[in-house]
């Protein structure tokens, strides 16, 4: 008899223990997912809820067994809500992992170097995944760059960390200015980074053109930049013709052709080279540049080196048929 009990016991605690690394190797071993999904956990919701529907999008064999496994081995966290990525293949572990890890699915706005206010606002805007609305912001208070935002995202909070980049930046590259600068004030710096950004596209050359702006101003000549005239015509949106001569002419606080200095404000949200160039901008006597045709441009210290840069320019163009 005492054989026997202890032959029952010992099947009773292999069972036992076959049912226990069951349990633990649902737990761990791959899921049924054949794909991967987005899975979005609302505000409020618990796991008891969000099991069932990981059941029916094929995240999980059984809901319940999910519960029951979760109880015993996923620890005392709470799911979070947000959109999440729950990979090909998630163990049961894995995924109660990820919705209790609050690294929820990230979403990209780029604002490209250049672009001005009006046009960051209508990006904004113009993204359904976000919420709210935002005005219009200030001239030059955005830093370009790539910005992750989640869906259902206020507009006002991802303006907000496009502008505090904006200020970190400029707070942290002012004190590392060089010496004898045109530009006195921050606010001075980034009205002519915004030239500087509009008037050429090849960071090697902003530094260069920074510096001939340098010396124009310090000479007291006028900057003479073709998008100071467009920006009060348009608020830097493109102008789809040529400008005309009553533009040119135009006086205003913008138009570098009608008055010394620099525009009252900046003309766009200039990008991280272009202000480091106009903080350190190169030292150079040049006092004119013209296009080369190749995308850059051609320097020239003196009237008669630049008069003859711009009649090449406009055989070039004659060439290519653009005149």
């Amino acid at each position: 008899m005492r054989r026997a009990g202890c032959l029952v016991l010992a099947i009773v605690a292999l069972a036992l223990a076959a049912v226990a690394g069951w349990f633990v190797i649902g737990w761990t071993s791959d899921g049924p997912l054949e794909r991967e999904i987005v899975f979005v956990v609302p505000d409020g919701a618990g796991l008891r809820g969000m099991a069932g529907k990981l059941e029916e999008q094929g995240a999980l064999a059984s809901a319940d067994a999910f519960l029951a496994r979760a109880r015993f081995l996923g620890g005392s966290g709470v799911i979070k809500a947000g959109e999440y990525t729950i990979p090909k293949g998630a163990s049961n572990a894995r995924v109660l992992e990820i919705l209790q890890s609050g690294k929820t699915v990230n979403y990209l706005v780029t604002i490209p170097e250049g672009m001005p206010s009006i046009l960051v606002h209508e990006r904004l805007m113009a993204n359904d995944e976000l919420t709210g609305p935002v005005d219009v912001p200030e001239e030059g208070s955005v830093m370009p760059d790539s910005y992750a935002y989640q869906k259902g995202e206020p507009r006002k909070a991802v303006l907000g960390r496009m502008q505090k980049a904006m200020s970190d930046f400029v707070a942290e590259q002012w004190p590392k200015r060089g010496q004898n600068l045109v530009v006195k004030t921050p606010e001075e710096a980034l009205a002519l980074a915004s030239i500087v950004e509009k008037e050429t596209s090849v960071p090697g050359e902003r530094s260069l053109v920074a510096g001939v702006y340098a010396n124009r101003l310090r000479t007291g000549m006028m900057l003479q930049a073709d998008p100071t005239i467009i920006y009060p015509i348009t608020k830097g949106k493109p102008l789809g013709r040529r400008i005309r001569k009553s533009e040119i002419a135009a006086v205003n606080d913008y138009n570098t052709y009608s008055m010394t200095g620099l525009p009252k404000g900046p003309i766009a949200n200039p990008g991280r080279t272009s202000i480091e160039a106009v903080l350190n901008p190169a030292a150079t006597k040049a006092l004119y540049f013209v296009a080369d045709g190749k995308g850059g441009h051609i320097f020239a210290d003196t009237l008669q080196e630049h008069n003859d840069n711009v009649r090449k320019w406009f055989e070039l163009r004659r060439k290519r048929g653009e005149m």
